[in-house]
């Protein structure tokens, strides 16, 4: 099992040496988030200090950029990484797309499949010569003159993951994606009722082999030295999956264990802003529905456990009061990668 390790890009002085820091650890990838930063350039930092480890935007919010803007940015990043760049899209919601960024909303599903079509169009016009024209519902693209054309890359075009909650985003990853990436409010039986299913049927639909596309992910971790430590660690992620449980686009997730309920809840408390109060309803058998917790010795061996089988990769950011010694920290990611 790969292992990722998510930067923090609350300051971008420190990225590329925190992503050196993260090769050294012995991870397979370093993603970049896009909530309070844009997620592609603490990876061209990242590249510059790194060798080995994929670099990837996980993910990057895809509608407020035209496909040609993120064409060109990937093919920069995957220049610059020499290979090691991979492009993580998602769509985020209705409220953010329309009220933080003014881009218009109208079916995500749909514009994703479109969007990943346009921009393997674009680069499979800048490798070949080939006229561009790539004509779609919600994205045409018919000119390329050669002062804008960049040329043939020496490395193959960028893989392109894209995230997925629902039933027909899963589909559409399937149809066009190299593989999906999970939201951080999941659980092992979510992916096995909504997420496996629709990626199997949206590779059969395109005739594609599902096996060969990778799911990424895991949700919560939380570690720590003891069990102390452990439940320390706890009240912050309590609060992240209240957060993300008030929004309605997440509640089939709710759904697959009766969550529902407290779910609605939450939604209503966030419209009041009771923020600090929600996490107070995230009950410890919800916390245990998306988290996987353990000492440091043997998170590895029950986060696969839970996941065996079902991720090929796990985004394992470490939530722990006491952040562990970098040998156990070595030694942990050595452990998810054996299994």
């Amino acid at each position: 099992m790969r292992v990722n390790y998510t930067l923090s890009t609350k300051n971008l002085v420190s990225v590329a040496a925190e992503a050196a820091w993260a090769e050294s650890m012995g991870y397979d990838s370093v993603s970049s988030n896009e909530t309070a930063h844009d997620s592609f350039l603490p990876l061209a930092l990242a590249a510059t200090s790194t060798n080995r480890v994929t670099l990837e935007t996980k993910v990057a919010i895809a509608f407020p950029r035209s496909p040609m803007t993120t064409a060109y940015l990937a093919r920069d990043l995957q220049d610059l990484s020499k290979g090691r760049f991979r492009l993580g899209l998602g769509t985020q919601v209705k409220g953010h797309i329309e009220r933080r960024f003014s881009t218009k909303w109208e079916a995500p599903g749909p514009r994703l499949r479109e969007y990943v079509q346009s921009l393997r169009a674009i680069w499979d016009s800048w490798a070949t010569g080939e006229k561009l024209d790539y004509q779609g519902k919600s994205y045409q693209f018919s000119l390329m003159t050669p002062f804008f054309d960049p040329g043939p890359s020496e490395y193959p075009p960028p893989e392109v993951f894209t995230a997925a909650v629902n039933a027909y985003n899963c589909q559409v990853a399937g149809e066009v994606s190299d593989g999906l990436m999970l939201h951080s409010l999941t659980s092992p039986e979510y992916v096995r009722q909504v997420v496996r299913p629709g990626l199997e049927k949206g590779a059969a639909k395109a005739g594609r082999d599902s096996s060969s596309l990778k799911i990424t992910g895991g949700g919560f971790i939380i570690t720590g030295p003891d069990r102390s430590s452990i439940r320390a660690a706890q009240a912050d992620v309590r609060r992240r999956i209240a957060f993300y449980a008030s929004t309605r686009t997440y509640h089939p997730v709710l759904e697959a264990h009766g969550f529902q309920e407290i779910g609605q809840q939450l939604h209503e408390m966030s419209l009041k802003g009771e923020w600090a109060e929600m996490g107070e309803l995230v009950s410890d058998e919800m916390l245990d529905a998306f988290c996987v917790s353990g000492e440091y010795d043997e998170i590895a061996d029950k986060f696969f456990g839970r996941y065996g089988g079902l991720l090929d990769e796990v985004s394992f950011t470490v939530h722990s009061q006491d952040p562990p010694e970098e040998a156990q920290m070595r030694k942990m990611v050595r452990r998810l990668q054996e299994l």
